[in-house]
């Protein structure tokens, strides 16, 4: 089985709180070796994928909480994001997620269906369960930065 740490937050689903998650994922993907440009990327989609669930998962008068999990392998990064209302529509999501049109103006795009799109650009994977709330599973690969010698390279061995 392959080996992974995980770690779990839950949070309020308030809008003051994207800030956290956004230094933590940081802060992991800083540890794995990202980019910086790979981290600011997470950040905007972990950043799309709170808003949505401190956004559209809860009534206004709901306390509602917001499950964040990291699974931190060898090779990627997977993020999962869970609300638990029920205001979310499977159809709705997955016509958001569709492929973009680049003759569709923005404002046409439904309530959090560019933030949707949005992650689906900058992750390398997202899928999106909806059996009890909403829950955005999104992962990033990890870039090897070594770089292969081509065949008409020297290796600089002494």
């Amino acid at each position: 089985m392959e080996r992974f740490d995980f770690i779990e937050m839950k949070l309020p689903a308030k809008p003051e709180f994207v800030g956290v998650v956004r230094l933590s994922i940081s802060g992991i993907a800083n540890r794995m070796g990202f980019s910086y440009e790979e981290i600011e990327d997470l950040k905007v989609a972990i950043s799309e994928a709170m808003t949505n669930a401190t956004t559209h998962a809860y009534q206004a008068n709901e306390d509602g909480e917001v499950t964040v999990g990291f699974g931190i392998y060898q090779d990627r990064l997977e993020i999962m994001v869970a609300d638990h209302g029920g205001s979310f529509d499977l159809t709705e999501i997955k016509q958001a997620t569709g492929p973009y049109q680049q003759t569709e103006p923005i404002e046409s795009l439904r309530e959090g269906g560019f933030g949707l799109f949005l992650i689906d650009a900058l992750m390398d994977k997202v899928e999106i369960k909806n059996d009890y709330g909403v829950i955005v599973l999104m992962t990033k690969k990890l870039s090897l930065n070594e770089v292969d010698l081509d065949d008409d390279q020297i290796p600089t061995t002494q």
